[in-house]
């Protein structure tokens, strides 16, 4: 049995995930734990990280730190994604973390977290799911990956986060119709090539969406609420999204907390996060998709047992590990992710 512990630095929050699992397991949790930095909303004009953000972000990873390693962890991965990828002064946010914790956080690129992404859907679902089309709607950013296999054979990633459409598009709360209807033309347009190069695959067999947004669109849709479990079946349809967004484009962020199945740090955002999944599900021509309970950290998870179990087996590194030794991501077989349990 091996004990890891996985830190996802996010637009939104730090996330630290726990999980025992052996060779031939499925990841079981231990813990969860998360602090709702919006590391996005502390940006400076110049698209720096703030001085205080970046206190939170060393205390926030201090604490998870701690609690890995009381926790008897073999591992700490720790990764960020669209904040800090876009934060101009990352790399001295990089360096701040580490020499403060010890920790080193890799920045991952879009296109691995939509690989990662991937796997996770794909091992959640198996093989009998055919061709998979999986979508993520993050706060900084929206992830697309289409394949057969266990790795996408299109993998994208785009600006059009939630949260960052939110800060960008809309001054209203709530938001205009002007102002929505600005935003979905920007996000039609984005989407276009890349919606097309994807649906060149082929159509898929099962269409998924993964993550905090499509949880929350899928519950106020209908869909089996939280206290049923992971394995319950949830989708969400084209039909009902376009009826539950006329819905509550009408209504504040204030009103919107306090509806089941919204976290109330997030309520501001739901709006531009349907937006986004109605365009994308129209640009890619889908009509219902499933709600997978795994996502990124579960997908990085994943890999890291796959890694450990090809050491102890000597197998090669598999296409993931190469694309992200290649991409700088330092999430192939050959990177570490120990956190230094000292200071």
């Amino acid at each position: 049995m091996v004990r890891l512990a996985v830190l996802d630095v996010g637009s939104n929050t730090v996330h630290l995930l726990m999980v025992d699992a052996h060779s031939g397991a499925h990841p079981k949790p231990m813990s969860s734990d998360k602090d709702q930095l919006r590391l996005a909303e502390n940006l400076d004009s110049r698209g720096a990280l703030t001085k205080g953000g970046v206190r939170a972000l060393v205390e926030s990873v201090h604490k998870a730190r701690d609690s890995a390693r009381a926790a008897g962890c073999d591992d700490l991965m720790a990764f960020a994604t669209s904040a800090l990828r876009d934060a101009t002064n990352s790399a001295e946010v990089l360096a701040k973390v580490h020499d403060e914790t010890g920790v080193s956080l890799e920045v991952l690129h879009g296109e691995d977290e939509a690989r990662y992404t991937f796997l996770a859907v794909r091992r959640w679902f198996g093989w009998s799911a055919g061709r998979l089309l999986a979508l993520d709607i993050g706060g900084g950013s929206l992830e697309m990956a289409v394949g057969r296999d266990e790795m996408p054979e299109e993998a994208a990633s785009l600006p059009l986060g939630a949260g960052r459409l939110t800060r960008e598009w809309f001054t209203g709360d709530p938001p205009s119709r002007a102002e929505i209807d600005r935003l979905r033309a920007k996000v039609d347009a984005d989407l276009a090539p890349v919606a097309g190069r994807l649906r060149i695959a082929g159509d898929p067999d099962r269409a998924v969406g993964t993550s905090k947004t499509f949880r929350s669109l899928a519950r106020l849709a209908g869909a089996a609420p939280s206290s049923e479990g992971p394995r319950a079946p949830r989708t969400l349809s084209a039909v009902g999204l376009r009826q539950l967004t006329a819905f509550i484009s009408r209504m504040s962020s204030g009103d919107l907390a306090e509806l089941e199945g919204v976290s109330p740090s997030r309520a501001h955002q739901l709006v531009a996060g349907a937006v986004v999944a109605q365009s994308a599900m129209s640009a890619l021509g889908v009509s219902e998709l499933d709600i997978c309970p795994w996502a990124l950290r579960e997908g990085v998870i994943l890999r890291r047992f796959d890694q450990l179990d090809g050491a102890e087996r000597g197998s090669r590194p598999t296409r993931a590990d190469r694309s992200a030794q290649e991409s700088g991501t330092g999430l192939g077989p050959s990177a570490t992710h120990r956190a230094r349990w000292s200071g």
